[in-house]
């Protein structure tokens, strides 16, 4: 039987079909690109504000653009995990077309509930089908995985159901969280372990911390912490709990030695998006033991821009390099795309605390996180369009 890497090689249909990466990063980036002008453009009234409202921005950022990059990563990643043969071809296009229909589908207010059923079926159609990898390929370390793309796309019915509504904010909490427990859950082994073989190849000591029970640890605290956030978002008790998540994540972090990985940024940005995600944390709790001093939205925001957003970027322009065999290494226009995501999510997470100047900075933060986004359409697009250099 050929291996995975073998399949992609020999591979002989469509580029863009090849492996799940490229469909789904691609326009997934786009997307977010896209999406976060068309909000701003409805929150100055130049587009109907009564559709593209905050909980639509929500949705696409969370449900639309995360949904299609998990999506990317995992059926790339579950081939080597289960050392089956990824999805190619039809079957790929096929679920990148669902994914597709659903973001035609909320730009769409005459559709109404149909869209909620376009929208809704492609995160449990990917669940179905990273679960029936995961089980034929006996891979039960990354169950875990299945049950929360699983979660996801029940939080995505639910957001559809209560109809902006209390259950809206209730399925937004429970998608953050989700995609939080995946970032500290995969983040957990990639950053560590990217940064172990870039320090190993430069003989540089000593090298990131192992895996022990103190990862085990901050991985059970932060799960429980966003569950307590998610049932009782004003409760000081959920407030202690993420406060203390997001300082065992700091420590976390440290044991990491991101510090001495600043002459790659490929490496180094790994680190900034979690470390992004420890600020959220302590921020969203800082929000709940003390409201009037820290605004729920600039933890909510450094979890999303900052923490999602650079991370995904971070496992994006890396995996794409790798796969598409480029050198591991960012070329000074890929740094930008980390600089720009960077500033838009920093400025975006102060811009609360400056309501005199809230607008404008507003509109600078999704100027930046937008441009990041669409300076990666335009450097990995070639790449991820193109057949791998070399193939026959």
């Amino acid at each position: 039987m050929a291996t995975t890497a073998e399949r992609y090689r020999t591979y002989r249909g469509f580029t863009l079909f090849s492996l799940g990466f490229r469909p789904f990063f691609l326009f997934a980036s786009a997307w977010a690109a896209i999406a976060v002008p068309i909000w701003i453009a409805a929150y100055a009234g130049l587009l109907p504000a009564e559709h593209f409202t905050r909980d639509w921005h929500a949705h696409e950022m969370v449900f639309g653009y995360l949904g299609g990059v998990i999506a990317g990563f995992l059926l790339t990643a579950v081939p080597n995990w289960t050392g089956r043969l990824p999805v190619t071809g039809a079957s790929l296009a096929s679920l990148f077309s669902l994914w597709a229909a659903g973001r035609i589908a909320m730009l769409t207010p005459s559709l109404g509930v149909i869209a909620a059923f376009i929208d809704s079926a492609f995160l449990f159609v990917l669940a179905g089908v990273i679960a029936r990898e995961v089980i034929a390929g006996k891979n039960v370390r990354n169950l875990p995985v299945c049950v929360l793309v699983t979660i996801l796309g029940l939080a995505n019915a639910l957001w559809h159901a209560g109809a902006l509504g209390e259950l809206t904010l209730l399925a937004e909490r429970i998608a953050l969280g989700v995609v939080a427990v995946l970032v500290t859950l995969i983040g957990g082994r990639i950053v560590p372990s990217f940064t172990r073989n870039w320090m190993a190849k430069r003989r540089i000591t000593p090298e990131p911390a192992p895996n022990s029970r103190f990862d085990a640890a901050t991985l059970a605290l932060t799960g429980v912490a966003l569950a307590s956030w998610i049932a009782a978002p004003h409760s000081a008790y959920a407030g202690a709990a993420l406060t203390a998540a997001g300082a065992l994540n700091v420590a976390r972090l440290l044991r990491w030695r991101g510090w001495t990985t600043g002459a790659e940024p490929l490496v180094l940005v790994l680190h900034a998006g979690y470390a992004w995600l420890a600020l959220a944390l302590i921020l969203l709790g800082g929000a709940l033991l003390a409201p009037t001093l820290v605004p729920n939205v600039a933890g909510v925001h450094a979890l999303t821009a900052g923490a999602f957003g650079v991370m995904t970027l971070a496992v994006m322009t890396r995996a794409s390099l790798g796969h598409t065999g480029r050198p591991l290494t960012a070329t000074p226009p890929i740094s930008a795309i980390y600089v720009l995501a960077n500033l838009g999510a920093a400025v975006r997470v102060v811009s609360p605390f400056f309501p005199g100047a809230y607008v404008p900075l507003l509109a600078l933060s999704a100027a930046l996180w937008s441009g990041a986004f669409v300076l990666f359409v335009i450097i990995y697009a070639p790449l991820l369009m193109r057949p791998r250099p070399g193939a026959a």
